[in-house]
This record gives structure tokens, sequence and C-alpha cells, in this order.
């Protein structure tokens, strides 16, 4: 294999990982809209041959499964009383949350220090809390990308800002966030949602080497 398509092969990487974020991000930020429900429904087609020890591709086709056998309104009704409720969810997608049991403690400012640092100014009409599952997906997917884009580490394929973001925000709690969705009563369509954030989880702690 050469150099260039060893830095193409990288860049697919990436991208994947990054696109594996964004749609949890899509799908967990709010009611996920029609148009989203038939891209995820691709995923049914994904190509299975061979890869049946590849947890993050079978919970990817069932992902797309999910999605091909719901509709807007149902997972609409399911959202709500999974993550709204009255007073509140089934569950809580926060990493305050997780970790401590309470919203808006010690987490979620450590958080906000982090993104400051790394250059983020949080937008004060988002009502939302930074340590939200969907936010620190879509942070996850910016930081992939712009590794990507950077020619300083087109040959690595991740760098320590990625590494040291998801020991210190995502790694803690997400994976316990997606089991419990994975799980969860209310949960149908959302229950494959579950299993493929918990697959994706997994395969990051491989890949980026946290333990």
């Amino acid at each position: 294999m050469t150099a260039q398509s060893d830095e193409g092969s990288i860049q697919a990487e990436q991208q994947y990982r990054a696109s594996a974020y964004s749609i949890l991000a899509a799908l967990l930020r709010g009611v996920p809209a029609q148009e989203v429900l038939e891209h995820v429904s691709e995923f049914a087609k994904v190509n299975l041959e061979n890869v049946e020890q590849d947890e993050l591709l079978l919970s990817m086709s069932s992902l797309g499964l999910a999605a091909q056998s719901s509709d807007v309104s149902a997972v609409d009704d399911e959202y709500h009383v999974l993550f709204v409720g009255l007073g509140r969810g089934e569950l809580v997608p926060y990493g305050s949350w997780y970790l401590t049991g309470f919203l808006m403690e010690q987490p979620l400012s450590i958080l906000r220090d982090d993104l400051k640092a790394l250059g983020y100014e949080r937008d004060e009409s988002i009502v939302e809390p930074e340590d939200h599952v969907a936010a620190l997906c879509e942070m996850m997917a910016l930081l992939i990308t712009e590794s990507a884009q950077s020619d300083q580490n087109k040959s690595i394929g991740k760098d320590d800002t990625q590494v040291i973001f998801f020991e210190k925000h995502i790694e803690p709690w997400m994976g316990r966030f997606f089991n419990d969705l994975s799980v969860a009563d209310s949960a149908v369509f959302y229950r494959a949602v579950g299993r493929f954030g918990t697959a994706l989880i997994n395969f990051e702690k491989l890949y980026l080497n946290v333990v």
C-alpha cells in the first residue's frame, strides 16, 4: 500500500468516525426529522458478510432496520417519554447527572473550562447545558473533522485533543447512558440507538487506547 493510499484510508476512517458521532447527535438532540430517519434507514444495507464479531457494523445494520420500521410520530412520542416526560424523562442525558446524580454540577464546569481552552464559547441562545449527550457527540465529530483536515495529523488519524476530550468527558459516563437506553422500558426505536451508541463508545475506547 502506498503512502497516498494510506492517507486516503485514514481520511475515510475519520469520516466514518465523525459521521457516527454526528448521527447519534442528530437522533438525540431532539426528535429526528423524517429525512434523518430516511438517511439512517440506509444503514440496513450495510454489508454484513464475514463481520459476525463486528458489533459496530451489526448495531449499525440494526439501527437501519429500526429506522425503516419507525415513523416520525412514534419516534416523537418515544423521545418525549424517554428524555422529556412530566418533570423528567425515563433517562437524563447529561454527563453531570450520570457522574454526580445532579444537573449543573462540577463535571459541567470542568467541561466548560475545557471548551473555552479549545476556543469554543457558549452560545447563550442555547438553553441546553453543554454536557448533553448530543452536544458532546457533536463536539467529538468536530474534533475528529478538524484533526483530519490538519496536515500535521493526516498521517495518524487521531490526536491528543481527541483522546483527552474523550477520556475526560465521554468515557466516564456515556457508555452507561447508551447501555441504559438500549434496555429502557419506553424504548423501541431508541433501543437500537442505544446499541449503536454502546458499540461506538467501545470502538472508540480501543481506537483511542482509553482504558
